[in-house]
């Protein structure tokens, strides 16, 4: 290899270790914004929460039209409760019991605010917690699903709102399961009777019917909505890899994602006469209010801060309000999501209920291209091995297999660089003080001995893409979060547990921090795994002599080293797939050079790295 290949390897390579570097060491949350929008800070004043308007223009017999405006009831008051236990022991609630899913209905509000996922816990530990989705509002982390009716600006029809006392129809024992629906039911005392009707599957999805009765002698014309409410600014790892925050598709508005930064500054972003659904993202859980497929909605994103607290929503209000004649009944209907980031349950829903692109809930990045695919195939071994490490493994062979050709092509080239590296030194010596010349005789020297000398960049070029996809994989799958490989490796999504500096745990220093910095032990986290990576890339390097030039050397020298610490903090499949890579790449190599001529010293390039030996040039 060359000093014009070595570099333009060097510049791909340490591009790697500056993006990573950059977001593991230097990127932390974004800061909010400083200046806050005139209009929007002046509606905030007026009111605590303005909820979701809604405009609708009908056109009247004689030619003229009428603007109607509706708006959806505030939200209750956060901050009231010392703990979840107590906001949820403050009012009567209907329970929900399914295979995957376990909480309540309040049945004051007649909302969706506690919801457990039975299937996943907090942590590996025998007795951990199951994953807590919602909790009511003002009870710490507030987080609830609502649905409901606006009236039009104007209109004094009474209409239930958050601290409404529902009653559940008929059994009073009755509880929401896959197989037995549930129905509260208000009464406003003035002729109109409301109910909502929930039904869930064995999965995430609610699907709630609201009913309006009429009996008031008059026709009442009333805008459904639903909205997902997050009360505080949720903890967020911020990483460019995967979004976490408000998120929604709305039909032309295609994917619309925000940050709750974002949100923050923008106060409001409202998309009218739209389709589709919207809600929060975290990292393997979601909540989403979703419309009847095609029916058309106006759609917001709000931030707000009633009692000086961070509230976030996300809502849709129907554009067409659904009007019930006296002695009358009509009803809206509209679903939830509420649970796991499962992909195969998300695409059966898409599928099944035609839910516009709500694949999107998952996030696969930039090279999705890649990364689905690749997230099928490990799917797809894992059914066959047993086991997400070996599948990962095996995803990494049959990768190897597919560039195999274009490798070798490009240590053919590689070791063709090194049979006429004697010729090139000559060329060099002849034309030392010209440049022009001494390119033109090395590329005739290319060219009659047909060398690509840019050739041996592509198995660099190509692992980029592929480690990307692969990392997005471990990084973003639920299916990968406590999914265990062997030995001490029980969470493929989490970092090497072990760590040389905390004598594999013997000294109790993995979580200090002097005045916020962390110290040695959560620092510099270097596990056994990281280890084999950084062994097997040094050993890698060393198939090529070290390069001439000392400051070559040094960068080659330290590089495998920089990646070991860099990677230490990477999820821990990732690291074992890294140094698989190496190991299959050091025989691949190996075999392909001899087998072109070119011998592979390996022994004596790591005596010459390590000062043992003297550099000499290398044999042809």
């Amino acid at each position: 290899m060359n000093e014009t290949n070595r570099n333009m390897i060097l510049a791909i390579v340490l591009s790697v270790v500056v993006l990573f570097g950059w977001q593991f060491f230097i990127a932390g949350p974004q800061m909010q914004r400083a200046q806050q929008q005139a209009e929007i800070a002046a509606q905030q004043a007026a009111a605590a929460n303005p909820g979701l308007a809604t405009t609708t223009t009908t056109t009247n017999a004689d030619g003229t039209t009428t603007t109607t405006t509706a708006a959806t009831p505030t939200t209750a008051a956060a901050g009231t409760f010392a703990d979840r236990a107590a906001a949820l022991a403050a009012s009567p609630r209907v329970e929900i019991e399914t295979a995957s899913l376990k909480g309540t209905i309040n049945l004051t509000g007649g909302r969706l605010d506690d919801l457990q996922l039975k299937k996943y816990t907090e942590t590996l530990a025998a007795d951990s917690a199951i994953i807590t989705l919602l909790t009511p509002s003002g009870a710490p982390g507030g987080y609830y699903v609502e649905q409901g009716w606006a009236a039009a600006s104007g209109s004094t029809v009474k209409l239930p709102d958050a601290t409404s006392q529902w009653t559940l129809e008929g059994d009073a024992s009755a509880r929401l399961t896959e197989t037995t629906p549930v129905t509260i039911k208000w009464d406003n005392g003035a002729g109109l009777t409301f109910r909502r009707s929930f039904a869930v599957d064995a999965d995430y999805l609610f699907t709630v019917t609201q009913s309006i009765e009429n009996a008031s002698g008059g026709d009442v014309a009333l805008f459904p909505y639903a909205r997902a409410v997050r009360e505080g600014t949720p903890a967020v790892q911020n990483f460019f890899v995967q979004h976490e925050g408000p998120v929604g598709v709305l039909g032309s508005n295609n994917q619309v994602a925000k940050k709750y930064t974002d949100l923050q500054g923008d106060k409001q972003i409202r998309l009218d006469n739209t389709t589709g659904w919207l809600g929060f993202t975290d990292k393997y859980w979601a909540t989403a209010v979703i419309a009847n497929p095609g029916e058309a909605v106006n759609a917001q994103f709000t931030y707000l801060k009633p009692n000086n607290q961070d509230e976030y929503q996300t809502s849709f209000v129907g554009t067409n309000p659904v009007t019930v004649a006296s002695g009358a009944t009509a009803e809206n209907k509209s679903y939830v999501f509420a649970g796991a980031k499962e992909e195969a349950v998300i695409a059966s829903y898409e599928t099944q209920y035609h839910f516009d692109r709500l694949e999107l809930l998952i996030d696969w990045g930039w090279f999705f291209f890649l990364t689905k695919p690749m997230f099928y195939l490990i799917r797809f071994l894992y059914g066959i091995i047993g086991n997400f490490g070996l599948a990962m493994l095996a995803v990494t062979v049959i990768v190897k297999g597919l560039f195999f050709p274009l490798a070798s092509r490009s240590y053919a080239s590689m070791a063709a660089m090194r049979r006429v590296q004697p010729e090139m030194k000559t060329i060099q010596d002849r034309f030392k003080e010209d440049r022009p010349a001494q390119q033109q005789a090395m590329m005739e020297l290319y060219k009659r001995e047909k060398i690509n000398p840019l050739s041996g960049c592509w198995p660099v070029l190509i692992q980029i893409p592929v480690f990307f996809s692969l990392y997005t994989v471990i990084f973003i799958s639920l299916e990968m979060r406590h999914a265990p490989f062997f030995g001490w490796i029980q969470d493929l999504a989490a970092q090497d547990p072990t760590n040389i500096f905390t004598l594999f745990g013997l000294l109790p220093i993995a979580n200090e921090t002097l005045l916020g910095v962390p110290l040695i032990g959560g620092l510099l986290h270097l596990g056994i795994w990281p280890l084999i990576m950084g062994v097997t890339m040094w050993v890698q390097m060393r198939l090529n002599p070290p390069p001439p030039d000392p400051t070559q050397a040094m960068i080659f020298n330290w590089m495998p080293v920089v990646f070991t610490f860099m990677l230490g903090t990477f999820p821990a499949g990732l690291v074992i797939y890294w140094s698989w890579n190496n190991f299959l790449s050091i025989l691949q190599q190996y075999f392909i050079m001899a087998r072109h001529g070119a011998k592979v010293d390996l022994f004596g390039n790591i005596l010459t790295s390590l000062g043992l030996r003297k550099t000499k040039p290398s044999a042809p």
